[in-house]
């Protein structure tokens, strides 16, 4: 049996977010090369998966800066490190 996703738009938000809270545009990050617009649309579908996504808005919610790290247990979490280390 296949796992059921998430609302796409939800996860897109979601992504996002973390991304921005990291202090990382991900729209900046594929006009400059850093990100593929498929690997983009594969880390929303990740997020589409994952299991902590109650614990994962909450997160959201509590950050006030710019966060050096990523929600624990996010499945894109590597993908966004690795992007924060080019700025």
């Amino acid at each position: 049996m296949r796992p059921t996703l998430g609302d796409p738009a939800r996860h897109f938000f979601m992504t996002r977010s973390v991304a921005r809270v990291m202090g990382l545009s991900l729209a900046d990050e594929i006009q400059t090369g850093h990100l593929a617009p498929e690997a983009y649309a594969g880390m929303v579908t990740r997020c589409r998966g994952c299991a902590l996504v109650e614990a994962c808005e909450q997160w959201l919610a509590r950050q006030t800066e710019v966060s050096p790290t990523p929600p624990p247990g996010c499945w894109n979490g590597q993908l966004l490190s690795d992007l924060r280390k080019h700025h």
